[in-house]
């Protein structure tokens, strides 16, 4: 039978895939700076037989001739997401693929110097080469999905998803976003917080944080924490691998960063392992992998009855201080304050991070505006947002982010998109289990985790995103959920 040999043939790429993940992130934590000429030529090589694999010519057959053959409906989701794959994949000539792979490859290692030394003059040109490859991208995928071409790219990350629908959802969030930063920032002037006094050693936040995703159920059978510049998850379910970065000064963020990371692991490590290798067993998209990331640091994390819950675990790694009391360190997670690091802001004015870069991805992809433009622009729709200047500070700037050195463009609205997802999760899962902030107090998280298990983890890409939402919340996205957590949260 044709499907059993797509099957098989999904085993083989998986892994493959494994290889390349497992790759990437000894790239990114492990690999000295010398090694990363040969290791993206590696990585390219690997890439292209992966491609090859996914655009196999008889892969066409298999498809038609599986498709009337007798399934069961998850063979069916299965054979709709192979389908879909590999629809993805040939739409893409295999030099235009490793062309896009060596550019980026070469963006990203040259970024994590120059964004150090503030060198927007030297990552440009890097960056004009991705662009103008991801353009290319982004036209090919378009001409074949009868989509806007950027929509083409939010699809690889979030299937079904529109920039019509986006700017919907966006729009309501502006109409009302900007308000609540301004009385939550006005309310919390007056706040007396303590700043946790270093130094805080590597070892021993590292030892903390194994600590947290412990009481978070991580498997450290299956995975582990380790160090990069940016943090990330990455491998494959069987083998998570977790990345955070420190400072000495402060543990603060990075110690989020691991419950942030956790989130994402623990939705890999709960996908259903006997499809495994299967495209049917893997995460739905990118905001529902946020969702879960998300879910586990602001609603869990960020939650005062967690914060209680670890706060003693704080004090026995780095000794007692009045910061360290569970009320300081509500107050430390909860701080709403306007920055220019997207990865460090709080849950309220994250959204706006998130809002600029799509509008800006949005209009790089579809030729409206060149990498020229983006300084001043991303300066503007700080100031617009969050009464922030960029101007010449690059680093902290258009510099901070890695998506757009590989090409990665119609990610970042799945950050957005996440929170909302988590929101609506907490909510449905409250009306089941009751009150997520006692259910915390009384040790119950295995609880909560077996929920989200249940309704979306052991559920993989059996269904596109919206049933999904829709079967374990009762309806399909909606960013009410969002703005109803933060209004319970910050204007209690």
């Amino acid at each position: 039978m044709s499907y059993q040999k797509l099957e098989q043939h999904q085993q083989q790429l998986h892994r493959l895939s494994h290889l390349s993940a497992i790759c990437g992130w000894d790239q990114a934590a492990m690999m000295p700076e010398g090694g990363n000429e040969a290791r993206a030529e590696a990585m390219a090589e690997l890439g292209v037989l992966i491609h090859g694999k996914r655009t196999a010519p008889e892969l066409g057959d298999w498809i038609a001739r599986a498709e009337s053959e007798p399934l069961d409906a998850t063979q069916r989701a299965n054979l709709a997401e192979i389908k879909r794959h590999w629809q993805d994949a040939s739409l893409l000539p295999g030099e235009l693929v490793e062309a896009l792979s060596l550019a980026g490859s070469k963006c990203e290692h040259a970024w994590r110097r120059q964004r150090k030394e503030n060198d927007w003059a030297g990552f440009a040109p890097n960056l004009e080469e991705v662009v103008r490859l991801s353009r290319e991208v982004a036209t090919l995928r378009a001409e074949a999905l009868g989509v806007r071409p950027y929509d083409a790219m939010l699809a690889l990350y979030e299937p079904g998803m529109t920039s019509a629908r986006l700017d919907e959802i966006f729009g309501d969030l502006t109409s009302w976003l900007p308000g609540l930063i301004q009385t939550v920032s006005e309310r919390q002037k007056s706040d007396a917080i303590l700043t946790p006094q270093g130094p805080f050693p590597i070892a021993t936040q590292q030892a903390l944080g194994q600590e947290v995703m412990g009481l978070l159920g991580f498997d450290f059978a299956h995975g582990r924490l380790d160090v990069s510049s940016h943090p990330f998850c990455g491998g494959v379910p069987t083998d998570v691998r977790i990345t955070t970065r420190y400072n000495e000064q402060e543990f603060v963020s990075s110690l989020m960063g691991i419950v942030h990371e956790t989130g994402h692991a623990r939705y890999e490590q709960g996908l259903p392992r006997h499809l495994l290798g299967q495209p049917v067993a893997e995460a739905r998209s990118m905001g529902i992998h946020e969702s879960q990331s998300l879910f586990c640091e602001m609603q869990l994390g960020h939650a005062p009855a967690f914060l209680s819950q670890i706060a003693p675990r704080i004090r026995a790694h780095f000794g007692e201080q009045a910061a360290l009391a569970p009320a300081n360190l509500e107050k430390l997670y909860n701080r709403v304050e306007p920055g220019f690091i997207r990865v460090d802001a709080d849950e309220v004015t994250y959204p706006a991070h998130v809002i600029l870069r799509y509008e800006l991805e949005r209009d790089l992809i579809e030729g409206r505006i060149e990498v020229a433009d983006i300084p001043a622009l991303w300066d503007a729709k700080m100031q617009q947002w969050l009464g922030l200047s960029t101007q010449g500070n690059y680093q902290n700037g258009c510099m901070q982010d890695i998506h757009w050195t590989d090409g990665s463009f119609g990610y970042f609205p799945s950050y957005t998109l996440g929170a909302m997802y988590a929101a609506q999760l907490r909510f449905a899962l409250e009306r089941e289990l009751g009150d997520m902030g006692q259910l915390i107090a009384a040790g119950r998280l295995p609880e909560i985790f077996g929920w989200l298990g249940r309704h979306i983890w052991s559920q993989g890409s059996l269904h596109g995103t919206d049933e999904l939402i829709r079967r374990a919340t009762g309806e399909a996205l909606n960013p009410q959920w969002l703005r109803k957590h933060l209004e319970q949260r910050y204007l209690k």
